[in-house]
């Protein structure tokens, strides 16, 4: 998609696919970090799991979930995000619709969270 193309999908320039997005400044603040997310199975949930970290331009490293009955589990890694963010990051999840309980795992300490 070009630029126009882009703006016409509703796409911001920076979001655009077709673009490749520059990496971004390597922070001297940055943690590893893993949410995992304790849901309700629910359509529409994964999507909704993202958007905390689409909000603040951030891509996950990796993505896994696996339903289990009535429940689904998550795992969103990041392998270096700025630390001011996690918190908030944490609290989005757990206001996400149908989330139970989000636990931030850091190597330097784990931290859980009820939602």
């Amino acid at each position: 998609m070009a630029n126009g193309a882009c703006r016409a999908a509703g796409f911001l320039p920076a979001a655009c696919p077709s673009r490749p997005k520059p990496e971004p400044p390597l922070m001297s603040n940055t943690h590893a970090v893993r949410f995992h997310v304790l849901a309700e199975a629910c359509p529409g949930l994964l999507p909704r799991l993202l958007q905390p970290l689409a909000r603040r331009d951030l891509v996950p490293d990796a993505f896994q979930a696996r339903r289990e009955g009535e429940l689904m589990r998550a795992e969103i890694t990041l392998h270096a995000m700025p630390a001011e963010m996690v918190h908030l990051v944490a609290g989005n999840l757990g206001q996400v619709v149908g989330v139970l309980e989000v636990e931030t795992r850091r190597p330097e300490a784990a931290i859980r969270r009820a939602a």
